[in-house]
């Protein structure tokens, strides 16, 4: 993981970067934000701010950043160098990894020979990582205050159209520069649901933090908010006591039932989900049901790369070390909230069902046709109503039955 301009993380279908091979394609960008980095400085006078894992190749092979030594030849563009100093920077930082450089994944980074070994989605993430290389994120139409808008809201003309219906699913964090305060907006109007904007903020306060989510949902058509009530529910609260947003999403639970979405009357009603271990089971199954079935589009490059390192931990899923998963935790909120019957009324369809129908159709399409058994005797065949039907006659043992049930 190398510190690079963000300016050069693009669409990279048409674009190649310079190893010692060449000029070399390379399948895209890899971001991760990380809290601790190394930064290097060569005897060539190179330097490099990298993470610990990142492997420079020397002329005995690759090494990571973390094991170099003064004595290791580290490969170079104009000549091999030696690190003449190595710092370990507690410091939040952005990093980012070429993935797919070339036939030998090597690449220059300012000068020094790195070697790419990480490919996008290995057997431990949550999206497979066949799924991860057919994402294709998109550049942002506009960013504004953080806020990255991929498509406009639409609105209806009252007439032949209706505004289209979106859901913002919000993950809050606890506002101490550890991790990010964020939020995915979908449009849910019809399937494939669509990523169509998000916002992402690890200095935003949870006082100011749902002034943004609000003037949010105003804009994309006073957008149906989730909110994830676990380390703060005050975000939440002043959602729906201080800004009074009739479209906040209720919760309920009690009586050792499973939390449900609700219109927010009862018993037990709360101003948002808990991550239970439930809730993030079923969230984390169908997001990946519906990223790997084409029923949510992801436009956001944050949110792939954290999908590309949101992986499994233990009996759950969880960002790698020193990654982050908010934007993917996001999303799993809105996953969740999808298989709730409250959400199948507000989207009026049924989208497992959907998916269903379609893999039944597929497995109509692969099956093979009936076999038609002869046993040598002669049949009295017809058709009616497009099926073949076969006309026993008076004498058959049921025809009697079949006749006084049909009165």
């Amino acid at each position: 993981m190398l510190n690079i301009p963000e300016s050069i993380v693009l669409n990279t279908k048409n674009h190649k970067i310079l190893s010692p091979e060449g000029l070399v394609p390379f399948f895209g960008i890899n971001k991760i934000s990380k809290n601790s980095y190394i930064h290097l400085k060569f005897s060539n006078g190179k330097e490099l701010k990298c993470s610990q894992d990142h492997p420079l190749m020397t002329i005995n092979g690759t090494i990571k950043a973390k094991n170099i030594t003064k004595k290791d030849e580290i490969e170079a563009k104009n000549g091999n160098c030696f690190v003449i100093s190595k710092r370990n920077i507690k410091r939040k930082i952005d990093l980012y990894d070429i993935v797919n450089s070339g036939t030998k994944h090597l690449y220059y980074s300012n000068g020094i020979v790195s070697h790419n070994c990480h490919f996008l989605g290995s057997s431990n993430t949550l999206i497979s990582g066949q799924k991860l290389q057919q994402i294709s994120y998109v550049d942002p139409l506009t960013i504004h205050d953080l806020l990255k808008i991929y498509k406009y809201p639409v609105k209806g003309d009252d007439e032949t159209t209706k505004d289209h219906l979106y859901c913002i699913a919000v993950d809050v964090s606890e506002g101490k520069n550890l991790d990010y305060s964020a939020f995915s907006i979908i449009d849910i109007s019809q399937t494939p649901y669509e990523q169509v904007a998000t916002y992402r903020s690890s200095a935003v306060s949870n006082i100011l933090f749902p002034t943004v989510i609000y003037n949010a949902a105003k804009m994309y058509n006073d957008a149906y908010i989730i909110v994830e009530i676990n380390n703060n529910p005050q975000v939440a609260e002043i959602i729906h006591q201080d800004l009074e947003y009739e479209n906040l999403l209720k919760v309920i639970t009690g009586n050792k039932k499973p939390q449900q979405l609700s219109a927010g009357f009862g018993r037990g009603v709360q101003m948002g989900v808990k991550m239970s271990t439930q809730v993030k089971r079923i969230g984390c199954s169908n997001l990946k049901t519906l990223i790997e079935g084409n029923k949510l589009l992801v436009n956001d490059f944050d949110t792939y790369s954290e999908l590309t390192t949101f992986i499994a931990n233990k009996t759950s899923f969880a960002a790698d070390a020193e990654s982050n998963d908010d934007l993917v935790m996001s999303l799993v909120i809105f996953a969740w909230a999808a298989t709730q019957k409250y959400f199948k009324d507000i989207v009026t369809h049924d989208l497992r069902k959907q998916i269903q129908l379609e893999q039944m159709n597929q497995i109509d399409q692969i099956a093979p046709p009936s076999m038609i058994v002869n046993d040598g005797t002669e049949h009295d065949l017809y058709v009616s109503g497009g099926d073949v039907w076969e006309n026993f006659g008076n004498d058959y043992i049921y025809s009697g039955y079949f006749k006084d049930f049909g009165r």
